[in-house]
């Protein structure tokens, strides 16, 4: 006899065995890890930028699933906007003709961007700067790209062609022919595009890791030269758009900036449905899509589906009616001025830098003998395990959820859900004072937890 699907039964019986199947069937190092670190919670629900485990405790999520959640988890407008789709039993994703919502959607986004007119739909970020690379490549006429050092763009192959991090690219080669350029070296673009064969740049105006913002002009100046030479600017906004600097767009802290492509997903999904955009001006989109044999030319199963769109629409519906944009710049700017006060108290302690509600706290070499050995201990084994030590127990005695910002960096990014309030950046600042007076006091579990790091650093080397 058949029995009927019940997904509630089906989770109250199998998911206890949450790590148990991850090891199994997914990626057995995830697993692995979480038990290393001591990250193998258990959370029973979530709400906004608060998790609950099996015993009513409450985490903060300063991590916002790598900035997915913009609006925190679970709004109740995404969640009735996905409701009243469903409900609708649309005629969803036929491909043979033009339903609304894609183009309201479009409508709406390129409202906050003027000098862009078109939009492509896709399902993920790296889907966004794959589209944004092949249109640059056909509009332009030219195979290179430029991207910077350090960059994140995603991996995907054409993606990670573009991807400024040995450790994502080692041996997933050849790639496609592109060039890095360190961020903010006008120097190197110029070099470059005077080979003639670039056809963009594409550049996060703040990266992601390390939280390294493009210095000032830098944007406005790369445009001009890129233009000079008949070549695009892509700007990643995967993870600093939709308000997560404090503009709605990263580029927009500079004037005059006017990307010729702009990527967005993640916050744009509501935290529900992937989704993934890229916007253009309307020459690309003409030169791409240049006849009714090319109709197809460039697209994706899932692009535009119902329920991704209706998301994106209450996503910026929220965002108006509540003031994210203006939340989180003033926000970041309590959280980050808070840390910035205690860069002078701990030696440990170097930088404090990003804008609106993505932050970097970068920590450094000390200069007391006793801190000195146990960071150069540290720093022998695998640089990025101090790091490391005080999100450990930001988790397990502030119950206080973020991550290093890349691998081998000593440096914290906080990305929390755009609705934290003061008393959420406040609780961070005080647990992240507790953990740091623990690190300068000699605290022992601290210190013990990071001898384990170094052992299995040692072991996996």
């Amino acid at each position: 006899m058949t029995k009927e699907f019940d997904l509630a039964a089906l989770l109250a019986e199998r998911g206890a065995e949450r790590y148990e199947l991850h090891a199994r069937h997914l990626n057995h190092q995830l697993p692995r890890m979480l038990h290393t670190i001591g990250f193998d919670k258990v959370y029973e629900r979530a709400e906004g930028a608060h998790f609950w485990d099996a015993d009513g405790n409450d985490y903060l999520d300063m991590l916002a699933g790598f900035a997915v959640m913009g609006l925190g988890r679970h709004h109740p407008v995404v969640r009735k906007a996905l409701h009243d789709v469903l409900d609708a039993s649309l005629a969803d994703l036929t491909r043979f003709d033009c339903p609304p919502l894609p183009g309201l959607l479009a409508e709406r986004l390129l409202s906050y961007s003027p000098h862009l007119d078109r939009v492509f739909f896709g399902n993920s970020g790296t889907e966004a700067v794959e589209t944004a690379l092949k249109f640059a490549r056909y509009a332009t006429g030219r195979p290179r790209i430029l991207y910077c050092t350090h960059a994140f763009h995603g991996l995907t192959t054409g993606s990670l062609s573009v991807n400024g991090e040995d450790g994502f690219r080692k041996g997933f080669a050849p790639l496609l022919p592109d060039t890095a350029i360190p961020l903010g070296d006008l120097d190197a673009l110029a070099r470059e595009l005077r080979r003639g064969d670039v056809a963009a740049l594409v550049v996060e105006p703040i990266q992601g890791k390390g939280v390294h913002e493009a210095p000032p002009g830098y944007l406005r100046a790369a445009q001009d030269l890129l233009h000079r030479h008949k070549a695009l600017l892509i700007a990643d906004e995967v993870q600093t758009g939709l308000g997560r600097t404090g503009k709605f767009y990263a580029f927009q802290h500079e004037d005059g900036v006017e990307p010729d492509l702009v990527c967005v997903a993640k916050a744009l999904s509501g935290g529900y449905v992937p989704v993934g955009a890229t916007l253009g001006k309307d020459w690309i989109f003409q030169r791409v899509y240049s006849s009714m044999d090319r109709v197809q030319v460039h697209s994706a199963s899932f692009g535009s589906n119902a329920q991704a769109m209706a998301a994106g629409l209450a996503v910026l519906s929220v965002m108006e009616n509540e003031q994210i944009v203006a939340n989180a710049a003033a926000v970041g700017e309590r959280l980050r001025s808070r840390l910035t006060e205690l860069v002078d108290r701990y030696e440990l302690l170097a930088d404090v830098r990003g804008r609106g509600l993505m932050i970097g706290i970068e920590f450094g070499r000390p200069k007391s003998l006793k801190l000195r050995s146990r960071w150069t201990m540290l720093q022998t084994a695998r640089k990025g395990l101090f790091a490391q030590m005080v999100v450990v127990p930001l988790l397990q005695r502030h119950r206080i959820l973020t991550q290093v910002s890349g691998d081998h960096l000593e440096v914290i990014k906080l990305i929390p859900p755009l609705i934290i309030d003061t008393a959420d950046a406040d609780r961070f600042v005080d647990a992240f004072t507790e953990v740091m007076d623990d690190a300068h006091n000699g605290g022992g579990l601290m210190w013990d937890f990071g001898k384990t790091l170094v052992k299995q650093a040692v072991a996996h080397r």
